[in-house]
């Protein structure tokens, strides 16, 4: 029974991921795009960012504010899966992320699908068998998680390590939660195929292509691991300090704060427009689509741009885990890429390299997650991934270890987690406590 209501759980999430992706990057070209046009502008105006980060404020707020649960996790408060979402909390998660994402705050798309994932999954327990147990309700409503990540990531497998490292998840529970979220992740990458041909909209893949080949890694390139590692360490956590900080100081006053926080992200666009002359998109939204212009364009930026995109990117990127609702993943990824670009300008680190150490690297940094941190680099550089994981796994696991060493006190007066039962079968994940 748990595999038939994860097959069907996998087309239902499949279906709603895909469209709700689509929905996404639709708003995002018609508001940054197409719109300026529209209104008589040849070009967008460099102020153009400036209301609609407020607006996405404004909507994520009164979504927080108004709508049962929380809108979603909380991005300051570290990378969550394996927890049960209630049927009632999806319109509000719906709305605020989908405000997050297509009006430019820099939060990715993975930890609102997996949330609405988990909440299809334990609707479908809910409508098909009222006095379904518990248990059911997770292992389902995991699957539902499996089935939504993967087809962000393209890759049942890489989803299916994500959630199992994140939630912890070993044992005889492994064998449970693992083969129904396998089967809706699979079905729903079959989902995903089936729906790119029948609406032409195509599909989302996070490989970037045309990359340079790369040879066998050298012995200096290893000890630019060690460098970048460290290096992504302390940015990573300077990064979550200023989150952390700014969480509780913006939910006080949250209707007024949050769309001034949108406007301070805006204006580090208009800043990094000015300092530059490039698009402001490298600074909004979360990367993962600019990540391959950036790769293919690196001979034509300079050491001072890079450092000045890291600078703008990483203040909005701390400022959008305060405030906002969505997945802390992919704007790591793109700020660990822009620096390992501006460091091979420097001697013995290859440009593809220092790319592949930097996103891995800032991964494990915002996640703690070193498995996963080491698949989805791979995951982006496709071709040349055999040839650097070696590098990669150096990075990764000297930035775990740093970062862990570093990281943030927790809040003292934070209450212990509970014990793990049938219905909370996962720990945080994170640089937070859990608050209950």
């Amino acid at each position: 029974m748990l595999l038939v209501f994860g097959a069907v759980v996998g087309v239902v999430v499949a279906f709603v991921a895909f469209f709700f992706l689509k929905g996404v990057g639709e708003t995002q070209q018609y508001v940054f795009a197409t719109l300026p046009h529209e209104v008589g502008y040849d070009a967008q105006p460099i102020w153009w960012p400036l209301p609609w980060l407020a607006l996405a404020g404004l909507l994520v707020a009164l979504a927080i504010r108004y709508l049962p649960g929380t809108a979603g996790n909380k991005p300051a408060e570290g990378f969550k899966a394996g927890e049960s979402v209630r049927p009632i909390e999806l319109p509000g998660i719906a709305i605020a992320s989908f405000a997050t994402l297509s009006l430019g705050v820099v939060l990715g798309p993975e930890a609102p699908l997996i949330a609405i994932g988990s909440g299809i999954g334990v609707l479908a327990v809910h409508l098909i068998k009222k006095d379904a147990p518990a248990m059911a309700s997770v292992v389902v409503g995991a699957a539902g998680s499996f089935a939504a990540i993967s087809t962000l990531l393209g890759s049942p497998l890489v989803g299916a390590f994500l959630l199992m490292e994140a939630a912890g998840i070993g044992g005889a529970l492994m064998g449970v939660v693992l083969v129904p979220g396998l089967l809706a992740a699979g079905i729903g990458a079959l989902i995903f195929i089936g729906l790119d041909a029948w609406t032409g909209f195509g599909t989302f893949s996070l490989g970037v292509p045309s990359i340079p080949p790369v040879g066998s890694p050298r012995g200096p390139e290893f000890l630019w691991a060690v460098g970048i590692g460290l290096a992504a360490a302390v940015l990573g956590t300077a990064i979550r300090r200023v989150a952390v900080f700014l969480q509780p100081i913006v939910e006080r006053r949250m209707a007024l704060l949050t769309p001034v926080v949108g406007l301070a992200i805006a204006g580090l666009a208009i800043a990094f427009v000015e300092g530059t002359g490039r698009s402001s998109s490298f600074v909004l939204f979360s990367g993962e689509n600019q990540l391959a212009p950036l790769i293919h364009t690196a001979a034509d930026w300079s050491v001072w741009a890079l450092l000045l995109l890291m600078a703008c990117k990483g203040l909005a990127y701390a400022a959008s885990l305060s405030s906002f609702r969505g997945g802390p993943t992919f704007p790591g990824m793109f700020i660990g890429a822009a620096g390992g670009i501006a460091l091979s300008h420097a001697p013995g680190l290859p440009m593809i390299a220092g790319v592949a150490m930097g996103i891995g690297a800032m991964s494990v940094t915002m996640l703690g997650l070193p498995l996963t941190s080491v698949l989805l680099a791979s995951l982006f550089l496709e071709a040349d991934a055999v040839r650097l994981m070696p590098l990669i796994i150096v990075a990764v696991v000297v930035a775990y270890v740093t970062s862990a060493r570093i990281a943030p006190p927790k809040t003292p007066n934070a209450a212990p987690p509970p014990a793990a039962t049938p219905a909370s079968v996962a720990p945080t994940v994170g640089f937070a406590p859990t608050e209950e």
